[in-house]
């Protein structure tokens, strides 16, 4: 069996490096293998990279950069996430559901909620603190969409296979 893909959203470079420090300050170091990411697809079948990746190419080449807010920190219960909003990553993230339904796992059929994991399995009384200390101190901010990502799942970490930028974009 092939390892699964994974497709993420690749953000613009001064969002990237806050959420990123947020991720390597709070995330378990020994399970923090990737930098910080919106996830759009947890589990594309690895047989069809080739698809995929030509996919993603074609569709980017025809996508300016995405504006986001960051507008809210949200608790996992065992983590913490910075939550985003933008109705362009949400009609993007539709749009390749739509191409790729037929591959689609239970989980990538579920609603988009866009975010960044900065915190994820810990303590539940940790993930709390953080959560607290985050949303008291927190301003919201924008973002931008400025790419996608292709990886393959490796049973913990990620291996890259591909970065596709939008249209116009030199951040990523």
């Amino acid at each position: 069996m092939t390892e699964p893909l994974i497709v993420t959203l690749r953000m613009d470079e001064r969002s990237f490096a806050r959420l990123d420090g947020l991720r390597r300050a709070h995330f378990p170091p020994e399970r923090n293998h990737i930098p910080a990411h919106v996830t759009l697809f947890h589990h594309l079948p690895g047989a069809h990279r080739d698809a995929v990746a030509d996919h993603l190419a074609q569709l980017c080449a025809g996508t300016r950069p995405l504006p986001a807010m960051a507008e809210a920190v949200r608790f996992l219960g065992r983590g913490v996430a910075i939550v985003l909003a933008s109705p362009h990553f949400e009609k993007l993230r539709a749009d390749l559901e739509r191409h790729w339904r037929p591959w689609l796992t239970p989980q990538d059929r579920q609603p988009f909620r866009p975010h960044v994991t900065v915190q994820n399995k810990v303590e539940a009384a940790a993930a709390r603190t953080l959560y607290i200390r985050l949303q008291a101190e927190f301003v919201p901010f924008a973002v931008e969409g400025v790419g996608l990502s292709l990886w393959r799942y490796k049973g913990g970490p990620w291996e890259p296979l591909g970065d596709f930028r939008f249209a116009a974009s030199d951040h990523v």
